[in-house]
């Protein structure tokens, strides 16, 4: 299946692109943007922005739509002087916001919370005026996880529920439709302390999903508690991943912030709009 012409990506200014890039390299960060493929990191890196992955490059899961650790090797012990590094990356770059997602880690007692929670703590100390956005894994369920991020006072708790349920066992082997709402329900229910000031979650379309799947998703948003949902074209990373369903049309995707608001909850969707795309924006409302 052909793409349509308006899914084309602009090329980036190649000098701040560039810059960001060394930045990185020379603090030996991951960032989504590289090992997700994701198609805005020209935009983001030449606006000198990254979304930052954390505890490692190798993925203990495998899902369908993902390009992010899917080389064949053991992950690492998670990296004591990551959370620093992420934070002096966060300050050099100058950012009012910064966005720090992982991999899955089911092989770590506590699902990698801990290092989360230390990344949040480290960002506060460098760049005390920043908002600071996580997006999670499901930590396998793991009871206290979301208690422990939580607790380093993120300003967004993001946990993306990727597609609708009916896909989850070709999309997301390994997760749990109910498992994810009821992660993103806690993060609500610690809203009344204002830390998350926000809870978020995202969609992808295009994986076979119908629209009436995809409304009964929103209002399940609602009912746990989600003030913010983005949702995108999903766009097959690598040649190992899930084939692309359907392109969505721009029209289907600019009707969806009005069924978002008639169901409460505030929708950003667009072709090439991600979780953690121009996520200050859509932090402030702008987006």
């Amino acid at each position: 299946m052909s793409k349509p012409a308006w899914l084309r990506v602009r090329v980036p200014d190649a000098a701040p692109f560039r810059a960001t890039a060394s930045l990185l390299d020379e603090l030996d960060l991951y960032t989504v943007c590289d090992e997700a493929r994701c198609p805005n990191k020209g935009e983001c890196f030449a606006a000198g922005t990254a979304t930052f992955l954390i505890l490692g490059d190798a993925c203990t899961r495998r899902c369908g739509f993902c390009a992010v650790g899917r080389s064949p090797h053991v992950p690492s012990p998670p990296d004591g002087d990551e959370p620093r590094r992420v934070a002096v990356a966060a300050a050099r770059l100058g950012l009012s916001h910064v966005v720090v997602t992982s991999v899955t880690r089911d092989d770590l007692p506590d699902g990698g919370a801990a290092h989360f929670a230390a990344t949040v703590e480290a960002i506060r100390t460098a760049l005390p005026a920043a908002g600071v956005e996580v997006l999670v894994p499901d930590f396998r369920g793991y009871p206290a996880a979301p208690h422990i991020v939580l607790a380093a006072r993120p300003d967004v708790l993001n946990h993306n529920l990727e597609t609708v349920p009916r896909l989850y066992d070709i999309v997301r082997p390994g997760a749990d439709y109910g498992r994810s709402l009821e992660l993103l329900s806690e993060a609500a229910r610690h809203k009344a302390t204002g830390a998350p000031a926000l809870v978020k979650t995202g969609l992808m379309l295009g994986l076979g999903e119908t629209q009436d799947e995809v409304g009964a998703v929103l209002a399940d948003c609602v009912a746990a508690g989600a003030d913010l949902v983005t949702v995108g074209q999903y766009l097959r990373p690598v040649a190992g991943c899930l084939p692309v369903v359907r392109y969505v049309s721009p029209d289907e995707f600019a009707a969806l912030p009005l069924l978002g608001e008639g169901l409460g909850v505030r929708v950003v969707a667009g072709p090439f709009v991600r979780s953690s795309y121009r996520a200050a924006e859509s932090f402030a409302g702008r987006l």
